[in-house]
This record gives C-alpha cells, sequence and structure tokens, in this order.
C-alpha cells in the first residue's frame, strides 16, 4: 500500500475530536468553526482510503475501529515532531543538543577546563563533547566536520588559512623551566643564546615542529637529551636534573612546586598565539558561539 501524503493539521484535528468526542468541543478549543474541523476530519478520511474515523451519535462522535487503529500512530507522530521541534529550537538558541570541541594538550591544563565550567553552569542542556590533538590534526577534524570548535595555537609555524576562521584568545609567555638548583635559576629572565649548552628535554625530536624552533633564529640546534610528550612528565625530568625545557604559559599554570620557571626573553620571535578555530563553510551550532564566550572569559582571567 502507498503511502498517504497526510497534513500534521488533519492529524491534530483527528485528535482533538477523538480526545473530546466532540466536533463542537474540537473546533471551540482549536478556534476554528466547526465545519472547518467536519473538513479536516473528512479530508483526513479521504486520504487514508474513505473509511469513517467516527461514528456520529446523538450526542457527539466516537472513534470507529479505524479511528481507534490510528489514534496511537498520530499520536506518536505529533508527539515525535513536537520533540523534533523542541531539539531544533534548543540547537538554534544555544540551550541544548550536542558541542563537539577540540584542544591541544596545553590549553587542557587550565584555559579549556575554566571556559567548561563556566559553560556548563550557563548552558546545562548542552550535550558536550572534547578530544585533545595538536593543531594540524583539530583543524583537519574540524574540516571534516568531526569538531565544531577547536583551541590551537601557532606552534610549528603559522596557521594555515582559508579553510578555516580564528578567533583570538591570548598570546602565551614561553618560560625556561630549571631544576630548582640551576646556576641560572635565580635570573629576572633568559634568552635562548645563553642556554645553547644545555640538555633539552622536548616533546618531539624534530625541533622545527616544536617550541625549541626559536633556537635555531639564533644559530644553534639544541641538544635534544630526552623526548617526552606530556608536560608534567617533561617538568619531572627537569625536577631530576636531566635537561631543561621550554614551558608555555598555560602548562605553567600546574607547574611543580621543585622547578624553576624564568620567563624567555626572545625579540626575534611573537609569544605564541592562541585561538578558537571554526570551520569556515560549516554552519556551527548556537552553542559553538556560547562556548568561545566562555572561552574569551577564561583567557582573560589567566
Amino acid at each position: 500500500m502507498a503511502l498517504p501524503d497526510l497534513s500534521t493539521v488533519w492529524l491534530r484535528t483527528f485528535l482533538h475530536v477523538a480526545r473530546h468526542g466532540s466536533f463542537t468541543v474540537a473546533a471551540r478549543e482549536l478556534g476554528w468553526t466547526q465545519s472547518a474541523v467536519s473538513r479536516q476530519v473528512s479530508a483526513l478520511e479521504a486520504a487514508l482510503g474513505g473509511a469513517p474515523l467516527f461514528d456520529r451519535l446523538p450526542r457527539g462522535v466516537r472513534p470507529t475501529a479505524e479511528g481507534r487503529a490510528l489514534l496511537p500512530h498520530a499520536e506518536e507522530v505529533l508527539a515525535r515532531l513536537h520533540r523534533a521541534a523542541g531539539e531544533l529550537a534548543a540547537l538554534r538558541d544555544g540551550t541544548g543538543g550536542p558541542l563537539r570541541i577540540g584542544a591541544f594538550a596545553t590549553a587542557d591544563a587550565g584555559l579549556v577546563p575554566r571556559a567548561l565550567a563556566r559553560f556548563r553552569d550557563r548552558h546545562p542542556g548542552v550535550v558536550l563533547t572534547h578530544e585533545e590533538g595538536r593543531t594540524p590534526a583539530l583543524l583537519s577534524r574540524l574540516t571534516e566536520g568531526g569538531l565544531d570548535l577547536a583551541v590551537v595555537s601557532t606552534t610549528g609555524g603559522a596557521l594555515p588559512d582559508g579553510a578555516h576562521d580564528f578567533h583570538h584568545l591570548l598570546d602565551e609567555t614561553l618560560y625556561v623551566a630549571l631544576p630548582a638548583g640551576h646556576p641560572l635559576a635565580a635570573e629576572p629572565e633568559l634568552r635562548l643564546p645563553r642556554l645553547a649548552a644545555e640538555d633539552w628535554i622536548t616533546g618531539s625530536p624534530h625541533i622545527e615542529g616544536s617550541l625549541l624552533r626559536l633556537a635555531l633564529r639564533h644559530g644553534f640546534r639544541p641538544r635534544v637529551a630526552h623526548v617526552v610528550a606530556e608536560w608534567t612528565a617533561k617538568q619531572g625530568y627537569v625536577a631530576a636534573g636531566l635537561g631543561i625545557a621550554l614551558i608555555p604559559q598555560l602548562a605553567a599554570e600546574s607547574a611543580r612546586p621543585d622547578i624553576t620557571l624564568v620567563p624567555l626573553r626572545d625579540d626575534s620571535a611573537p609569544a605564541r598565539e592562541v585561538y578558537a578555530a571554526t570551520a569556515r563553510r560549516r554552519a556551527a551550532p548556537s552553542a559553538a558561539t556560547a562556548f568561545l564566550a566562555a572561552l574569551r572569559h577564561a583567557a582573560a582571567g589567566l
């Protein structure tokens, strides 16, 4: 049997009549004339093959067998449409629906948790999922549609242009992490050339894609003693006297008490820039705008 084209107005009218057992009461509740209600029910009956949906009684009406069979389906259809409308409205005004975000590791040390806490308090109905990754991978996820917003940085070079919109959050200061007893630990600031002879702890053996790429501008290639990806582990290696490391501001918030952080002064390079990125040719949910506001508030408080 071919699926009939049914109007939701017909179904809604049918339900009102069935619930009240009266065309007159249904018309009054809908704000229509009784004849208008009759026309809607007649149109529904015609679309369903012509069988009557109501027995006309001396006082009121009651569903026929066909009407009783239709009743639960009509209720389910209209209930699902009502839920769909509610979900779409929540997506539109940012009070519900899913939001998928990503961030690089050091942003997850302080910036993103602060933003998440603020966002959750103001938008408890949004179902938020989070993943961590490096900036190139996060931007790819945005392009592919796997994320709605990502917190990224300029580590490793300039951010690509064209496929994304970048919303500036903050410029990070870099620190040199030293063992507490290091001869340079009492300095108010340090420049990279003074550290050319040091052993380094870094997250990659390829310094061109790491914070240590700055040393190349000063004419030396740092001697990498240990490759350690996680920031807390790097600090442990520094505390044990196995080398020194560059620590960005976001990671410095969780610094160990047994290491010393000295600001790095490097006039030849700008501070590391942190952005929230969205895909340029993809409509992000309204909740992404609200989360961006939470990120900006968190960044301002760092």
